[in-house]
């Protein structure tokens, strides 16, 4: 008992200890917040202002990469702080390796949460517009009578599932009717239609 206790009385004056009472108090700050959200006492998005705020960190949300670099920067800042507190200086050396401790922390408190968010930028980054040329590359149906150079139409379905009637035309000779199936190989952004070929042998 008497030693737990004396490792809990360490901790927390390593805590309340320069440089790392600065980071504690903001990391107390974080976990309300956290636990503030979980209880659902507001919405994450209010905090966070919008898209403009989401590119700090690679396109995370602000609150989540704020919170990252300051429990990052915080145990890194502990851990100097403990080492200052064992070396045993005087004021102005303890203020002066202080300074030097938090300059620290910041720098590998920034280091690791990019670490972090590198691989959330999949999650939170912004999603793709939506673009005709996505359809190229996949199979469609024909629905006019035929297909010529100059007329032709035909059914495609996007990635979601949802489908869409889109103009077609074909570059040579072929028999292409309704029911017909094509891929859309092109697509011609100015005259705004897929050049197609058929896809039944």
């Amino acid at each position: 008992m008497g030693e737990g206790t004396t490792a809990m009385g360490g901790f927390v004056t390593a805590a309340l200890g320069f440089p790392a009472v600065l980071f504690s108090f903001l990391l107390i700050v974080v976990i309300g917040y956290w636990l503030l959200a979980l209880f659902g006492a507001f919405d994450l998005d209010e905090f966070d202002g919008g898209d403009g705020l989401l590119a700090g960190f690679g396109g995370v949300p602000l609150s989540l990469s704020l919170s990252l670099l300051i429990a990052f920067t915080w145990f890194a800042s502990l851990a100097g702080t403990v080492l200052l507190d064992d070396l045993e200086l005087s004021t102005p050396s303890r203020i002066g390796l202080g300074v030097g401790v938090l300059a620290v922390a910041l720098v590998l408190g920034t280091l690791g949460t990019r670490v972090i968010v590198v691989p959330l930028r999949r999650v939170f980054g912004p999603a793709k517009e939506p673009s005709r040329r996505d359809f190229v590359g996949r199979a469609a149906v024909i629905r006019t009578s035929s297909v010529t150079h100059d007329f032709g139409q035909a059914e495609v379905a996007a990635a979601d599932g949802s489908t869409a009637i889109v103009d077609v035309r074909q570059a040579g000779e072929g028999n292409l009717t309704a029911g017909s199936r094509v891929v859309l190989y092109d697509y011609d952004s100015e005259r705004e239609f897929f050049w197609v070929e058929s896809l039944d042998i």
